[in-house]
């Protein structure tokens, strides 16, 4: 990334970040009425290549979910791909990097209403290696705040103003002095963490919450059930998981764009499996970067080459 300026996008205009202003008027600073997607860009050293992850899944997500909260986006996603790949010329970017696309209700008029004409769209970058520790495992607890369900508002989307459930779940537990939280639906079934999907292991097989479940329709997510698990020969299930069946795993690991696959080793004091990262996330984690970075040639079609 260029050392000198760093810019966003906002609305037809490259401008250096700090230039981009929205207003303290805007709906989507006042009611938080709007959406996001994270995107991830891996940097191969070896190939002098920076690969976008995904960039049409997560663009044609982001379609979908501007559906739900009454937006027009103002591209296609398949013109917000290009947008992002001329922005991340633009900044010269050669490292990891975390990229933001947000879609916003930017009218000034004092009520929390949608209108289909006020829709702004922006795009930022930053560099970022990893979200989480993914090395020595993670320690997390079940949340007493609960996972805000698809009637209230849906978890299957990014809407930026559900992220205060995240934070406040995210606030106690590392008070209490844990990495993230885990989340139950209001029915006490096990959705998601903060920010990102889980995953358990039990007898060898990949066991996963489905997104009826108030969790976000993860692309991470996808990939692991879809790529990495017949990649490694893994037999998976998606169903309900209990709080105690947490305790009783052999592995649990979280997978996001931004925690990527992060093991967990401790669950509300309790030690996952022996308490050491165990061999089949380790072994998901390793495909998922082969994948993601461009080193494995099978799977090239899922990034978009930016050199």
């Amino acid at each position: 990334m260029s050392e000198s300026v760093n810019y966003g996008y906002l609305n037809g205009e490259f401008k250096p970040v700090n230039e981009i202003n929205v207003s303290i008027e805007s709906k989507g600073f006042n009611y938080g009425l709007g959406c996001f997607g994270g995107v991830r860009a891996y940097w191969n050293e070896t190939q002098s290549q920076l690969y976008i992850f995904r960039a049409l899944d997560h663009f044609k997500r982001l379609a979908l979910s501007a559906k739900i909260l009454v937006m027009s986006p103002p591209n296609s996603p398949e013109e917000s791909v290009a947008i992002l790949k001329e922005l991340l010329r633009k900044n010269d970017t050669r490292q990891n990097t975390y990229i933001r696309p947000l879609l916003y209700h930017d009218s000034n008029e004092i009520t929390p209403e949608f209108l289909e004409d006020d829709t702004s769209f922006a795009i930022y970058t930053r560099p970022l290696n990893h979200y989480f520790n993914t090395d020595t495992g993670l320690k997390l607890c079940v949340s007493s705040w609960r996972r805000i369900s698809d009637n209230s508002i849906p978890g299957r989307i990014k809407a930026t103003g559900a992220y205060v459930n995240s934070a406040l779940a995210k606030h106690q537990a590392k008070k209490a002095g844990y990495d993230d939280a885990i989340f139950l639906t209001e029915s006490g079934e096990v959705s998601e963490a903060s920010a990102a999907h889980i995953f358990i292991v039990r007898n060898g097989k990949l066991i996963s919450p489905p997104s009826t479940t108030d969790n976000l329709e993860g692309i991470t997510r996808r990939t692991v059930l879809e790529i990495v698990a017949p990649e490694l020969g893994l037999e998976v299930e998606e169903r309900k998981i209990s709080r105690t069946e947490l305790y009783v795993a052999d592995e649990v690991f979280l997978c996001g764009t931004g925690a990527e696959i992060a093991p967990v080793t401790e669950i509300d004091s309790r030690i996952v499996g022996d308490g050491k990262v165990g061999e089949i996330s380790k072994k998901c984690q390793s495909t998922y970067w082969d994948i993601a970075k461009g080193n494995n040639e099978k799977y090239l079609n899922l990034l978009t080459p930016i050199w």
